[in-house]
Formats: C-alpha cells, sequence, structure tokens
C-alpha cells in the first residue's frame, strides 16, 4: 500500500479531525447512508454537559444536524468499549434529550435522537454486522401499529412514535466480512480496514481519501494516532485476557450461580490487574479509563 493510501481510524477522527466544520462533509456522508436520509450538520456539540465525567469527552460525540424536512435531530455517536454497554447507551440518549430541552418548555421542543455505536469489540452473538432498533407500540391482539394524533400548526397531524422516539444504530465492525458493493458496505469496509477505494462514489467517502491521511498529519499528531493504537491493542488484549480469567473461575464454582459471580470477579480482577500494568508504565489516568472503562476514583485507588 502507498504512503498516501494509509487513512486515519474514524474512531480517532470523529474525536478530533471532524469536529471542525471543514470536514462536516465527511460525517454528513456517514450519516446520510447509513440513516438513510440526507443530513446536513448545524454544529458539533461541546458543552460542559458533554464532560461531566473524565472518561466522556473520550466516548461520545453530540451532532446537531437538519434532515431532509429541515427537522433538528440530534445524533449520538458512541465509541466506549464497556462491559455494560446497553445500559450506556441508553444513559447516553438519554442525556442527549435532557441536554437539548430548556427546563420549563414544552415538551414538543424534545428532538429526535440518532443513537450510534460503532463497535471495535465483541458485544455478543449475532450474525449481521449492522443492527437497527427503534420505538414501536404494536396492538398485543390485532398486530397493527399505534399512530398518535398530535396538534402541529392548529392542525391534527398523525404521528409513528418512531418519528418521535430515540432510533438505535450498532455497527459491530469486526463482523463485516463480504465484498462491498453499496455504498454503506464501503463505509463499514473503512470503518474495519482503513481502506478507501479510489474510485468511491459513497458520500463522505471521496472527502475522507483527501482529508482523513495520515501522513498529512503533523509528527506530533501521527505520534499520538500511534499511540491511540497502541493503546487499543491493549484494551483489547485486556479485555480477551479478562473474559477468558473470568470463564476459568465461573467453572470452578461448579454451579450455575457461583459461574456467574466468578465470570464477573474474574472480568473485574483481571481488568484491575492491567489498569495496575499501564499505571506502572507510565499510561495516564485519561488513557486508563479509556481503555479500560473504570472510573477515576477506582484507577486513582490503584
Amino acid at each position: 500500500m502507498e504512503l498516501q493510501d494509509k487513512y486515519i481510524r474514524f474512531d480517532w477522527a470523529v474525536k478530533r479531525l471532524l469536529r471542525h466544520k471543514a470536514n462536516f462533509g465527511v460525517l454528513e456522508g456517514f450519516l446520510t447512508v447509513l440513516i438513510g436520509d440526507e443530513i446536513h450538520i448545524v454544529e458539533i456539540l461541546e458543552s460542559e454537559g458533554n464532560q461531566q465525567t473524565e472518561d466522556d469527552k473520550f466516548n461520545r460525540v453530540d451532532i446537531k444536524a437538519l434532515n431532509s424536512k429541515n427537522e433538528i435531530v440530534i445524533i449520538e455517536i458512541q465509541n466506549t468499549r464497556e462491559l455494560y454497554y446497553l445500559e450506556r447507551i441508553l444513559y447516553g440518549v438519554a442525556k442527549a434529550i435532557t441536554e437539548h430541552i430548556s427546563l420549563g418548555e414544552t415538551y414538543y421542543k424534545v428532538k429526535k435522537i440518532y443513537s450510534i455505536s460503532i463497535l471495535y469489540f465483541d458485544i455478543g452473538h449475532g450474525t449481521d454486522y449492522l443492527y437497527h432498533g427503534q420505538n414501536i407500540f404494536k396492538g398485543v391482539h390485532t398486530g397493527d401499529f399505534l399512530q398518535v394524533s398530535t396538534r402541529e400548526k392548529d392542525a391534527i397531524v398523525p404521528r409513528m412514535p418512531s418519528e418521535i422516539y430515540p432510533e438505535y444504530f450498532l455497527i459491530r465492525v469486526n463482523e463485516f466480512n463480504k465484498v462491498a458493493v453499496t455504498p454503506l458496505e464501503e463505509w463499514i469496509e473503512y470503518l474495519k480496514t482503513g481502506i478507501i477505494r479510489p474510485d468511491t462514489t459513497a458520500p463522505g467517502l471521496g472527502e475522507a481519501r483527501e482529508k482523513l491521511k495520515y501522513y498529512s498529519m503533523t509528527p506530533q499528531e501521527r505520534h499520538a494516532y500511534d499511540e491511540h493504537l497502541s493503546a487499543l491493542m491493549i484494551q483489547n488484549d485486556v479485555l480477551d485476557s479478562a473474559k477468558l480469567e473470568g470463564k476459568i473461575e465461573g467453572r470452578l464454582e461448579g454451579r450455575a450461580e457461583g459461574r456467574a459471580e466468578g465470570r464477573e470477579e474474574g472480568i473485574k480482577e483481571g481488568v484491575l490487574r492491567n489498569a495496575r500494568r499501564m499505571k506502572e508504565k507510565g499510561f495516564s489516568t485519561e488513557d486508563i479509563m479509556e481503555i479500560t472503562g473504570l472510573t477515576f476514583e477506582e484507577v486513582s485507588q490503584l
């Protein structure tokens, strides 16, 4: 591969380079292809509310955007690696909703939320690389879907709950194992391999080829990026080792209850043990928190 064909991983770029307005086209292309609606970014939201804890700034990117109906939507991208990931994205969505409605405003001001999780780790069992979920209300006996009547501009308008309630996308990057044909598949291929085809016509990827080149970064930026990749390798090793240790300890208990407790305790001990090793090797508290999912207090007590 030629030097100019080496591209920065998306999970790094989205937290740094793609926050700049000049690079919004890359994100807009990705979101348009994924959501299936034309998306235009208004701004990247970086209020203090997005950084309530030490690790939030590493894990979450909030995007304020307009869809094809000129409606404002809030798009949340999660990159965390945690044991309790479903709880994490639920927390993130709830936080995004409450942060973007002021006290005293009517509920009509609640914005549509898209939660997008780009997962570079094993979240569970499944045969697909992309999962989508949204809220619907289905008749228990009739099987029909409920439409809710709302008043908009002095007119009664029927709306599906899915038009209001959050939608979730889980992208299991490592599960993508096919030849990319569609624009979405080309994006997933880039997320997994860092490869962008020279002849790509997928929205956003053409701009990514120009703006996310590894060798366009300064030496300092490349060093930070290389450290990020090294941290990811350590993190994956930490989680894999912890899972194995947890399974072994669980089996030794001999009972279903003991196995469950053994797995959880083994995973926790494995994470703490590797966190101590990282601390001894000079990793910063923030990096250890990002890699292991531990809290600031847990890392400080090591």
